[in-house]
């Protein structure tokens, strides 16, 4: 069994991820939960928990993991750090892969900071991002569009979610997203949004378990 590891985002609880693992564990899958507050704990500390984490599931066997906001942009930090296997397949719901305009527009203001901790606000850093790996694994990007656009809205005509950009949530230029009319803060409980990963993993599973070697027995003497 493939076991998904699932980081919810910033100022949120694992609590807005459980029906996804309940959907997950439908499909046959386990579900697992790493909890942080990024107003409480540095940066360096929550990657670092996040890492060890990850090791542990990696030993246990093939395992999958999800990020919502900020929780994708901790597990592509994290995983950078892992000596251990990468997993079969990183979902994204949501992730500002980019520094975001609202970050950026706000990161003047001592109130953001204090508001987001250290984590969040290095959401507003380009150096920051700058100098975080691209994932070593196959990963998928789902983006939301139910965000306002127009001339009252920060992000003009670029379709969004509310909090980040369609666009923002690209890794590099040329990747593909999967786009759902929902917005930022219901992701991960949107059933669309729940169906997707839910096949997304359960086929990278799949593909996984068969690209394994066979285990040959030992012939005795």
């Amino acid at each position: 069994m493939t076991n998904v590891l699932l980081v919810h985002g910033l100022w949120r609880t694992p609590i807005c991820m459980l029906s996804l693992g309940r959907r997950l564990k439908r499909e046959g899958l386990g579900a697992r939960q790493f909890a942080y507050v990024s107003v409480a704990e540095s940066y360096e500390r929550i990657v670092a928990r996040l890492a060890s984490q990850l090791t542990r599931l990696a030993e246990a066997g093939p395992y999958a993991v999800v990020g919502y906001s900020l929780g994708g942009v901790l597990l592509r930090a994290a995983l950078a750090r892992l000596d251990a296997p990468q997993p079969v397949h990183f979902v994204m719901l949501g992730t500002p892969n980019r520094a975001p305009l609202l970050a950026r527009r706000l990161s003047g203001f001592a109130a953001f900071h204090f508001a987001m901790g250290e984590s969040g606000s290095k959401l507003s850093q380009e150096a920051f991002y700058a100098g975080l790996p691209v994932p070593r694994g196959a990963y998928t990007i789902i983006a939301g569009t139910q965000g306002p656009i127009g001339r009252l809205s920060p992000f003009g005509m670029e379709r969004n979610d509310g909090i980040v950009a369609v666009n923002e949530t690209r890794i590099l230029d040329d990747d593909p997203l999967i786009e759902v009319p929902v917005n930022h803060a219901f992701l991960p409980s949107a059933r669309i949004v729940q169906h997707r990963v839910a096949t997304i993993i359960t086929q990278a599973s799949a593909a996984a378990s068969q690209a394994l070697p066979p285990i040959t027995g030992i012939t005795p003497p």
